[in-house]
Order: structure tokens, then C-alpha cells, then sequence
């Protein structure tokens, strides 16, 4: 679909500049301790700066309101895989980086986290 086709989509015309270009979205599904939130958020306040800053755009981190309490997500997306593998490069390298995982690993606000691959679709309203 041409970006004009999403520029058509219900709700998509504010996203396709953004989305047109998208390759894909990473969602990370954690399992937290609930009583650690406030760990938990410093720890995701860090990592939304650092997607930012190195060629993504994080769309934010999601806790509990309601429901079960120990459940948290995250997703952001980068244009092209290869793009995420030059992000992911900087793991346990970068000083940032290793700074956002000391804020998990010492908290233990983190006891599980499991990451997966979406592309977003945006549906047009009349063929191309």
C-alpha cells in the first residue's frame, strides 16, 4: 500500500508519515513485581529516552490499572530490522545502556520479559 493508500486508512491520516516507512514494532511483555512499580518506572522512563535517542520511536510503556498488577508492556518500532540491530548493538556496551539494565537488575522490578515482532496494519478505505 503507497502511504497515500494509509493516509486513507480510518484514524491513520495523523500516523502515515510515521507508519508508511515502518518495518516493524517490538512489543516487550514483562511480568514485574508489583512492588517494585516505582523502580519498574524509573527503569522505563530511562529505556523511552534511549529508543528515542538511537533511531526509534517508542510509543511508551503500559502498567496496570486495573487487572492483574504484575503485568507491564512496552513498544516502540524502528524502520528496518537492521536498524534495531544497530540499537541492539549497543547492549552491555554503552554506558547508557548498561545503566537503564543496572536500574533492573538492582531493583529486581524486572522478574521475567519476553519480546516479539509486530508490524502494524492500517486498514484503507478504498483500494490504490
Amino acid at each position: 500500500m503507497s502511504p497515500a493508500g494509509v493516509a486513507q486508512g480510518i484514524g491513520a491520516a495523523s500516523y502515515a508519515p510515521f507508519y508508511a516507512g515502518v518495518m516493524l514494532t517490538c512489543v516487550v511483555e514483562y511480568t514485574i513485581d508489583a512492588a517494585k512499580t516505582e523502580a519498574f518506572e524509573q527503569f522505563a522512563r530511562t529505556w523511552i529516552g534511549l529508543v528515542d535517542k538511537h533511531g526509534g520511536t517508542h510509543h511508551g510503556y503500559f502498567l496496570p490499572s486495573e487487572g492483574a498488577s504484575d503485568r507491564a508492556l512496552a513498544l516502540f518500532s524502528f524502520r528496518s530490522m537492521a536498524e534495531y540491530e544497530t540499537y541492539r548493538s549497543r547492549f552491555g556496551v554503552d554506558p547508557e545502556f548498561v545503566a537503564a539494565d543496572e536500574i533492573r537488575d538492582t531493583s529486581g522490578c524486572v522478574l521475567r520479559y519476553e519480546r516479539s515482532f509486530m508490524r502494524p496494519v492500517l486498514t484503507a478505505l478504498a483500494p490504490d
